[in-house]
């Protein structure tokens, strides 16, 4: 009888199949919203971007691990070249680094702001860009449904720190559990789960983080600067919780969409109110991860996990804005600063936006949609 090889069963895990899931609410009712999309487009024409031609962005679990390997590989090659950012960031050392320091820079504008979602999908396609056109990857930014592993996010395929994941867990290590400031008691500490140590399995297990931290969750040795960009290696460390994972079941991405008809709510639930004790998906999804640097609000990209999970926040902002096309591409809200402190104008789409160093300024209006933004380069939706 025929004994496969380790080479044939090595290759075969390479080429293995996706993992299947049940649809959730929020995929059907991306789905069911699919006709409005095409409609706007027959009536709004795009240029060469076409529901046809766009790209399409596919959850973790649907790539196979051949797939899933080919983006980790291509994030480690960004992470072995040089960066641009040193005069201004001595400790960054890398083109991912460079992400990390963009981040930093911009958050109190781009959070609880105008921006935040308009830049954040600047930011993940510049990103994606980058991955294509400098390592050679040739898929897409793929997405965290949050909802898919929020029971046991330790033990998923984004976190079982196979080949096929985004790494493992954390070693177990004792800590206080993730504070939420703000919030009222119970709901001002997320207790701790099984990590907090070092990231030991995974494509990312020798991963060096340089930069931070700002605002840790973990005791952390200190950055030599106080804006956090000087030079400070240390582990990846994550503390992988399914207590924050709760908040980010498809109940609660389904009740955001479709409860809030206006901007300025869509954003504020998703963003988290914490005073009330409510976290939102957005500080959810951040926390599920955790650890250093995820659990830092500034330092987060410095996780690769970071661009899965905001490509999730991208794509519920992309359903949102399809159930009235019309209107919700036109749609902003809040100031042009954090929680509008210190106090500012009310954000437009005439407002610029842009990513330092790396891309230019642009008007809010040019990253509304994911087809046609940018001038025709944002071209993709999500399956």
């Amino acid at each position: 009888m025929f004994q496969p090889t380790a080479w044939a069963a090595a290759l075969f895990a390479g080429i293995a199949a996706a993992q299947s899931y049940p649809a959730d609410v929020v995929g059907k009712l991306a789905e069911s919203s699919l006709s409005k999309l095409k409609d706007f487009l027959a009536k709004n024409p795009q240029g060469s971007c076409t529901y046809e031609t766009a790209v399409k962005r596919r959850e973790w679990s649907n790539l196979t691990v051949k797939e899933r390997k080919a983006y980790t590989d291509a994030v480690l090659c960004l992470m072995s070249k040089p960066a641009l950012t040193t005069s201004q960031a001595p400790g960054a050392k890398s083109r991912f680094d460079d992400y990390v320091v963009v981040h930093i820079q911009q958050t109190p504008r781009n959070h609880g702001s105008t921006f935040f979602l308009p830049w954040h999908r600047y930011y993940i396609w510049h990103y994606e860009n980058a991955l294509r056109t400098e390592c050679g990857y040739t898929g897409y930014q793929p997405y965290w449904n949050w909802d898919r592993y929020a029971k046991d996010p330790a033990n998923s395929p984004l976190f079982d720190g196979s080949e096929g994941s985004m790494g493992g867990n954390g070693a177990k290590e004792a800590h206080q559990g993730i504070p939420i400031p703000g919030a009222p008691r119970p709901y001002n500490m997320i207790p701790p789960a099984d990590g907090g140590g070092c990231v030991t399995t995974g494509p990312f297990k020798n991963m060096t983080v340089n930069l931070g931290p700002l605002a840790p969750t973990l005791q952390i040795t200190r950055n030599p600067r106080s804006d956090g960009l000087g030079a400070n290696p240390r582990c990846l460390r994550r503390d992988v919780n399914k207590n924050a994972a709760a908040v980010t079941t498809a109940n609660y991405t389904y009740d955001l969409i479709t409860n809030n008809k206006e901007i300025y709510w869509f954003q504020t639930v998703m963003e988290g109110q914490f005073p009330q004790g409510k976290w939102g998906v957005h500080a959810g999804g951040h926390y599920t991860v955790s650890g250093d640097p995820a659990g830092d609000f500034y330092v987060s990209p410095g996780d690769p996990v970071f661009w899965l999970h905001h490509a999730m926040i991208d794509r519920v902002w992309w359903i949102w804005q399809m159930q009235d096309l019309e209107k919700r591409l036109a749609q902003v809200s809040m100031t042009r600063t954090m929680n509008n402190m210190p106090p500012s104008a009310n954000g437009t789409l005439d407002d610029l936006s842009g990513l330092g160093v790396l891309a230019a300024d642009v008007k809010v209006r040019e990253l509304m949609s994911t087809m046609g933004g940018l001038g025709g380069k944002f071209c993709y939706m999500y399956e």
